[in-house]
């Protein structure tokens, strides 16, 4: 897989993650604990692409 291929694939990740805590913090009684582990998954996802990215 080429650099620029996986960079694409976290930038996909990255946004479906966006998408289901949008959707998340849409419905009540949303568990507050999985939507802190999507934002901590979406945040890793972003400081890799950064990191990836200034390589």
């Amino acid at each position: 897989m080429s650099l620029t291929s996986h960079i694409s694939q976290l930038r996909d990740k990255h946004a479906d993650l966006d998408r289901q805590i949008e959707e998340a913090n849409k419905r009540p009684g949303t568990d507050e604990l999985e939507l802190t582990a999507m934002k901590r998954r979406k945040l890793q996802i972003k400081e890799e692409i950064t990191r990836l990215s200034a390589d």
